[in-house]
């Protein structure tokens, strides 16, 4: 059955799309290789952690979203949008097999006058240099002049509810300027602006300066955090008194570590479209580095903390809290949890863990017991964690239950318990 729109990768970026598109009632299919996205939608699940609830995923389904593992599908759209997950590799570049697999799937089927969309997060060049000779050579079509191609990365914040897709600017970039307006053509029925670059390469730039000045901040508090720990200074009332100034800054919070799905990106060294000779990106380098240490440096404080009260990381009860990379959501991409974890483990601890978003939680395939009561875990742990602060927690009353309480949120009151 034809469809106005083809979704290909069900995963973070195209299920809210999807789900966009059918509530603007465009005929959506979904297209995913991997038979698990498919056989959890159609049960009314989402197969991606905390990205739709259920019973948004039944209206979707209810609304005439087709979600399949059928390549077909992808012959009888007008616009086609790939959603491919680019994780980093082993080597620390963007790994495009996935997109390269989309690519190839959907250029067999390519039919003249559609649009094709790219919203993975890539590297600059990657649009032209990668997915646009993919297309041509599997189509016998030109881009730009038998079909329109364009980038535009995805730009969503899993768990917000007041920052949709619908009020997010959509950053646009297309091979000529015909593919730039067929994108805006076809996103402005999904979004309430539409911001014109100039090609692929700076739509793609967009999203990785977007991304890194999100990582290179946090670097920074959180190597602000450490030092204003040794030298005694409160940095949670540093950044309190920081944000009261209304313009040159901008706030960012220390924490365990950094997860999520947008990850720093050196455009310097890509694996498509060439290195650029002797400017790599230091500082993202740097941020990286430093966001990387968080985790041995929680370790670190979690043993201090211990042997300050006479006790030894090996045999000690330690309760983690919030597992999730960002509050209030269930989604544990990148989260640092895993990693502290298995350090604590590693260190002879017994670990247990609470979370209101996360019923089960595994660490090295091992379930990790989850706490039904938290007040009585808390108080029967040696040492409790705080990891993410979701809303439910009653952190004043965590406070008073718990034997010894890290916070590396900074959201207990000042006094409370240790701060990061």
């Amino acid at each position: 059955m034809p469809a106005d729109l083809a979704v290909i990768g069900l995963g973070h970026l195209g299920l809210p799309l999807a789900q966009a598109a059918v509530t603007a009632g465009i005929d959506t299919v979904g297209y995913d290789p991997d038979p698990r996205p498919y056989a959890e939608l159609r049960a009314g699940r989402s197969p991606v952690e905390g990205a739709l609830t259920a019973s948004e995923v039944r209206r979707m389904l209810s609304g005439g979203f087709r979600p399949t593992t059928d390549a077909a599908e992808l012959g009888r759209v007008r616009t086609a949008v790939i959603c491919s997950p680019a994780p980093l590799g082993p080597d620390r570049t963007i790994d495009l097999t996935a997109l390269g697999d989309a690519a190839r799937a959907l250029a067999a089927r390519l039919r003249p006058h559609t649009t094709v969309l790219l919203e993975s997060a890539v590297p600059p060049g990657t649009t032209e240099t990668f997915l646009r000779p993919l297309l041509e050579e599997g189509s016998g079509l030109v881009a730009g002049r038998d079909f329109h191609l364009a980038c535009s990365p995805g730009r969503l914040d899993p768990g917000n509810r007041t920052r949709t897709l619908a009020n997010t600017p959509k950053v646009i970039g297309g091979l000529t300027p015909a593919c730039t307006e067929s994108a805006a053509a076809f996103y402005g029925r999904l979004t309430d602006k539409v911001v014109r670059a100039r090609g692929p390469r700076e739509a793609e730039m967009t999203k990785v300066l977007e991304t890194n000045f999100r990582h290179v901040n946090i670097a920074l508090v959180n190597e602000m955090a450490v030092l204003c720990h040794d030298l005694g200074v409160d940095f949670w009332d540093v950044v309190r008194c920081a944000e009261t100034k209304p313009f040159g800054f901008q706030t960012f919070r220390p924490g365990p570590g950094v997860g999520g799905h947008g990850v720093p990106v050196d455009p310097g060294c890509p694996p498509y479209g060439g290195r650029t000779a002797g400017h790599p990106l230091r500082m993202v380098s740097l941020a990286q580095e430093i966001n990387d240490r968080m985790p041995r440096y929680v370790i670190q404080r979690c043993a201090t903390l211990l042997n300050e009260h006479g006790k030894s990381v090996r045999g000690a009860r330690v309760l983690l809290l919030g597992v999730t990379y960002k509050p209030d959501t269930a989604d544990q991409e990148a989260a640092p949890a895993r990693e502290i974890a298995t350090r604590l483990i590693d260190m002879g601890a017994q670990i247990g863990y609470h979370d209101p978003h996360v019923l089960d939680w595994r660490v090295r395939e091992r379930p990790v017991p989850r706490a039904d009561s938290l007040y009585e875990a808390a108080a029967a742990a040696d040492l409790t964690v705080l990891l993410q602060q979701h809303r439910t927690y009653d952190l004043q009353g965590l406070a008073v239950k718990a034997q010894l309480l890290l916070d590396t949120r900074g959201a207990t009151p000042a006094g409370a318990a240790h701060r990061l």
